[in-house]
């Protein structure tokens, strides 16, 4: 059966490649520090030799609206074209063309199904920043096959955060019954205190350093009762009213299992957010 290789899960911010990118006058103050930490994470993922990515995000309005807004989709696809023109505008991101694998898309779909989540798919998936910027600072060659999995948090009603890590235990039960002798890693972004639009979005740290801290040290520690115990829909207001992008943090929380350490943690505060690193290996940090 497949192994899970890896479980990493960060925050997703569309501005590193063109901090990271960046130079002479053009280039920010903080752009070398977010490129070192980046280049740490990123050998995270190198030395779980991968062979295939499954990746967990969420749609920015980009592809699915309120017309059609499924809870948890799958792409299942040959290769997924990714990043929208208002990202290529705004973040500078690049157009990209990912591989997809098809044949674990359909196992999860399948037996997804089967252990009571009823799964969207999609065979025309544009995938967006929660998906692409992994991809540029995990695996910038962009050479793996990938399977994109979106989760709603940003359309009422919205899943409980319960089922979240709920999803999260059943995708790792479902790579590793994925016939064949495969090294994946589950990969998901979300947010941390997150304020988008409103007037907390622009200050000097995230809207929340309180919540922040909190939030990495559940994360780092596998602490998913005391984070479930005070993490709800409505408290998620409270940090900012975009923080309901955590949920993907609890969901790769159910992948890594409750109790999990992360093997490596890292954070940088930036003028308006807080960025955030982790990396678990289920079976020990390769040599």
């Amino acid at each position: 059966m497949a192994t899970v290789a890896a479980v990493i899960a960060s925050t997703h911010h569309p501005f590193y490649y063109r901090a990271s990118t960046a130079t002479g006058d053009d280039r920010p103050p903080f752009a070398d520090a977010w490129v070192a930490k980046i280049e740490a994470f990123r050998e995270t993922l190198t030395k779980a030799r991968p062979d295939v990515l499954v990746m967990v995000g969420s749609d920015h309005f980009h592809q699915l609206w309120l017309d059609n807004m499924p809870q948890f989709l799958v792409g299942k696809a040959p290769f997924f074209d990714g990043n929208f023109y208002n990202e290529e505008r705004e973040f500078g991101l690049p157009r990209m063309t990912l591989p997809g694998e098809e044949q674990l898309a359909a196992h999860i779909l399948r037996n997804g199904l089967d252990a009571g989540f009823d799964l969207a798919f999609s065979n025309e998936l544009r995938i967006d920043h929660s998906i692409t910027c992994p991809i540029i600072t995990l695996r910038p060659q962009a050479d793996l096959p990938i399977v994109p999995i979106y989760t709603n948090i940003f359309a009422p009603p919205l899943p409980r955060p319960r089922r979240f890590v709920e999803l999260g235990r059943t995708i790792r039960r479902l790579v590793e019954s994925w016939p064949g002798d495969q090294r994946v890693a589950i990969i998901g972004t979300g947010h941390l205190s997150l304020e988008l639009g409103g007037p907390r979005q622009f200050g000097e740290h995230g809207p929340d350093p309180v919540f922040d801290r909190k939030a990495i040290d559940w994360i780092a520690s596998g602490d998913l009762d005391g984070c479930l115990a005070e993490v709800t829909l409505d408290s998620l207001h409270l940090p900012g009213n975009a923080t309901h992008g955590f949920m993907d943090f609890l969901l790769m929380m159910g992948v890594a299992g409750a109790g999990a350490k992360a093997d490596h943690v890292d954070s940088l505060d930036l003028f308006h957010t807080r960025e955030a690193y982790f990396t678990w290996y289920p079976n020990g940090v390769p040599a």
